[in-house]
């Protein structure tokens, strides 16, 4: 495994994807404090300034706290923002053309729902996959569920790391236990719990265990 790879897998065990709601940096920082591994910036409604302004305003807030910070959709924000990875879903560019923008040395991770798009992400360079929606929720309402076996698919015909994602919460994580390998994300699950950072100390502890649980019966 490469120092590259290495980051990568290490770095997504409790992977935080931000809400536009108010006091983002806020509640981000209570739960960099709890413990998440990585941020995503996710800024679907924002112009390209604004996303840019906060994209950079979020990369400094994880250097402090050492972690990776994740630009998604927009190659050129992570790119100009001095991102750590950049992630795209099956809509955004296609992982080469992210690629030329990003330049050589960016992970980029790709979201997949199917076979096929996670070989072809994995053929295309991919550092790791979002596998999901897993719940519904609330954050993207038209998103499409993943049933557990197509997870199970997704995890034998790729050998890429496996974000699950898709509303996962303190409620429902024994829920998806059997399909968690290398971590999960979470937004409204910590972002939009009472305290932040509690939660996700919590969701923590208990990812951990059983990222190690699967890596051992690899």
């Amino acid at each position: 495994m490469t120092d590259w790879s290495r980051m990568v897998r290490n770095s997504l065990s409790l992977y935080l994807v931000t809400d536009e709601k108010e006091n983002l940096l806020e509640r981000t920082e209570a739960a960099l404090r709890g413990g998440v591994t990585c941020v995503q910036l996710r800024a679907k409604t924002a112009g390209s300034r604004r996303f840019l302004e906060e994209a950079r305003a979020m990369k400094a807030l994880c250097n402090r706290y050492g972690i990776p910070f994740v630009v998604n959709d927009r190659a050129d924000i992570a790119r100009l923002s001095g991102a750590d990875m950049l992630h795209i879903g099956q809509s955004d560019l296609p992982l080469p053309e992210a690629r030329r923008i990003t330049g050589p040395d960016m992970p980029i991770g790709v979201s997949a729902k199917t076979v096929e798009e996670a070989q072809r992400a994995e053929a295309e360079g991919a550092a790791y996959l979002g596998v999901g929606s897993v719940f519904p929720t609330a954050s993207k309402p038209d998103a499409e569920r993943v049933a557990p076996e197509t997870v199970r698919s997704i995890r034998h015909a790729a050998s890429l790391p496996i974000v699950l994602i898709g509303g996962i919460n303190e409620n429902n994580l024994s829920e998806a236990e059997p399909l968690i390998s290398d971590g999960i994300a979470v937004v409204s699950g910590i972002l939009s719990a009472p305290n932040p950072q509690q939660t996700a100390a919590s969701l923590r502890s208990r990812v951990d265990r059983l990222v190690r649980l699967s890596s051992q019966l690899r």
